[in-house]
């Protein structure tokens, strides 16, 4: 995982910034003005950063409507976008690999969102926690819809 120059101008002078991925639901939220709206602009005012990957954005996208176009692309404008690459595929396929052997059955979209968050050192913020049970992940409960 790296760091930009202002990362790395922060963690000397003792700052810490927090990057947290942002799923569907937590996205959806955000469009449609809830509690996770204000949220996200208090994690951009304190300076951390918001991080999405690329099966949300297919999962907003698909459930889009063209009215919210102009909206959905400014919200993707303002994220940074995790990579999906072998490392996250391997960890994704691994942890539906575990839970299967106990009964738990995985959905590959979570799985790889939950990777990507991994692989950037993000915690993953949902209003769907139970969905994200993987070893290794930290999940922030974000209730949407309220």
């Amino acid at each position: 995982m790296g760091s930009s120059p202002a990362q790395r101008r922060l963690a000397e002078i003792g700052l810490i910034v927090a990057r947290v991925l942002l799923d569907s639901t937590v996205l959806i939220d955000a469009l449609r003005g809830r509690p996770a709206a204000d949220r996200l602009r208090l994690m951009r005012r304190d300076g951390d950063e918001p991080w999405t990957c690329a099966i949300c954005v297919e999962e907003i996208w698909r459930g889009s409507r063209p009215a919210e176009a102009t909206a959905i692309a400014s919200l993707f404008a303002g994220l940074r976008i995790a990579p999906l690459g072998t490392a996250q595929g391997r960890l994704a396929g691994e942890w539906r690999r575990e839970h299967a052997a106990r009964g738990v059955t995985l959905h590959q979209a979570d799985c790889l969102v939950g990777a990507a968050a991994v692989g950037v050192g993000a915690r993953l913020a949902t209003g769907n926690a139970k969905d994200f049970p993987m070893d290794g992940l930290v999940v922030e409960d974000w209730p949407v819809g309220r």
